[in-house]
């Protein structure tokens, strides 16, 4: 007796431009989706926070900063990836009177643009430049061996590395401030769970990398759940979403960067990586079918920096710029990775595999989060009794 297998009907939220390529979505009476609520739910504190109360907040936090690094050569660090957000950072950083140390992680992905990008800016700010070259042979392995596995986020080899590098130099100089790009107004809204991968799984690098025979790493700089919490509660230092404290417009931000330091756009959120663009317009889509576009341009229709007309217009062109720039950087994949074209059409035609079928620390991460959930709960019942 066969079995009926229902498959879900196609869906877009009416507010923002998720749809059910996403498998946990779910929609209210209205067609609203659980994605853009949850992150008006979570990020609206901050997305519409009282512009006096953002400043008063921000001076605070700079007066921090100053204090914790008087005498030292630097007071904070800021990753730079030549993008947008990062870029901006960094701007503001020096426009409040800080010293920052700009770091940068090289994978051998970086597109010319992005290089160029990052030389203008550190030079045009005065600020120094700390870059860690990640050895191309060895990287390149960790690629493969991500690849040959078929999970999904094959850029947790460099996100992982993009964090390890920043608390390194921030412990190497006595920095308790890493001010990063990162904010909700243009990435706050939570990416679904089979899309990419927790970004402190050493343990799941670790893993995937010995299926392929590499049992250590010389130049890759890995992090993972007990390096966080050495970083944080023993070391102090604290990864601050910096944008948050400004009312920040990512298009008035790159208006900024193009007229005062000669910035270059790119077509998409995070294309200044050549492998990066290659990875979102096109392995993404053809292997595992998720076009994270539908995150980033949610995230910018409900923090009110873009319309949901001008959200589902950038949807109707494929991810790629051109089908001219597809096939170009298609040749400058297969080319860098030693790969023929049919080991490329081989990789996109089979299945994925969760990265959870590898060892991972994600059960370690989530149970020591709980504890401390439980922990600070018990804190705030405590200050509550005491008043």
């Amino acid at each position: 007796m066969e079995t009926a297998i229902k498959t879900r009907s196609y869906q877009m939220c009416t507010r923002c431009v998720m749809d059910t390529s996403a498998p946990d979505i779910a929609f209210d009476e209205n067609g609203i989706c659980n994605y853009c609520t949850d992150f008006l739910s979570k990020s609206s504190n901050i997305l519409f926070k009282d512009a006096f109360q953002r400043q008063r907040e921000r001076e605070s936090l700079v007066e921090r900063i100053k204090r914790h690094g008087k005498n030292k050569p630097y007071d904070c660090i800021v990753g730079v990836s030549g993008g947008v957000d990062s870029s901006t950072a960094l701007v503001y950083a020096k426009q409040l009177g800080l010293r920052p140390l700009a770091v940068h992680m090289d994978n051998g992905w970086d597109s010319e643009l992005a290089q160029n990008n990052i030389t203008n800016l550190v030079r045009s700010l005065g600020v120094d430049l700390f870059t860690h070259v990640i050895d191309w042979d060895e990287y390149r392995n960790l690629m493969q061996a991500f690849f040959n596995a078929d999970v999904i986020d094959v850029e947790l080899l460099y996100d992982n590395a993009m964090l390890a590098v920043n608390y390194q130099q921030a412990a190497k100089y006595g920095i308790h401030y890493i001010l990063a790009g990162t904010n909700q107004s243009t990435e706050g809204m939570r990416i679904p769970s089979t899309w990419n991968w927790f970004k402190w799984d050493k343990r799941n690098i670790i893993a995937i990398a010995r299926q392929e025979g590499i049992v250590s790493f010389r130049t890759f700089p890995a992090i993972g759940t007990w390096d966080f919490i050495w970083y944080t509660f023993v070391r102090r230092i604290k990864w601050i979403s910096f944008l948050d404290y400004f009312e920040y417009n990512k298009f008035d931000a790159l208006q900024m960067l193009q007229r005062d330091f000669g910035f270059k756009p790119y077509p998409y959120k995070h294309y200044e990586s050549i492998f990066t663009r290659f990875y979102q317009g096109y392995i993404l889509p053809e292997k595992f079918g998720v076009d994270k576009r539908r995150v980033h341009l949610s995230t910018l229709i409900v923090s009110n920096q873009m319309s949901r007309g001008e959200a589902l217009e950038i949807l109707e062109d494929p991810p790629y710029p051109s089908a001219r720039a597809l096939e170009e950087d298609k040749r400058y994949f297969v080319k860098k990775m030693g790969w023929s074209n049919d080991q490329l059409e081989k990789y996109i035609s089979r299945p994925g595999r969760p990265h959870d079928s590898f060892p991972s620390e994600k059960p370690l991460w989530d149970s020591l989060y709980r504890l401390w959930s439980i922990i600070k709960g018990i804190n705030r019942i405590q200050k509550f009794l005491e008043k």
